[in-house]
């Protein structure tokens, strides 16, 4: 394995890590592969809701599955609602900030 490689790709891996929102840190990953031009290296995130986190979402609400509300802690006080109005996330693009930062 080349040394620069690995050296680089751990660099972005560190940088994604620390911007990367909540527990996507703890998923995030690289590794070292053979690709079109020779040796690449790739930092791979596979938390459920990395999509949302680089793309955004949308405002949506948001309604119980299997009970009659929704259960929130706010302020250390318990708050019952049976919808939300997520007012929507914007992007946080971790992964494109932390590639030209590691190299």
């Amino acid at each position: 394995m080349d040394r620069e490689h690995r050296e680089r790709t751990e660099r972005v891996e560190a940088i994604a890590k620390a911007e990367a929102p909540g527990s996507m840190p703890d998923f995030i990953t690289y590794r070292i592969e053979e690709g079109p031009r020779g040796l690449q290296g790739v930092a791979v995130c596979t938390h459920p809701a990395v999509r949302f986190a680089l793309d955004g979402t949308r405002s949506h609400t948001i309604v119980p599955r299997r009970a009659k509300a929704l259960r929130f802690d706010i302020g250390g006080r318990i708050v019952f609602a049976r919808v939300v109005r997520h007012p929507g996330t914007r992007p946080k693009n971790f992964d494109a900030r932390a590639l030209p930062r590691g190299r």
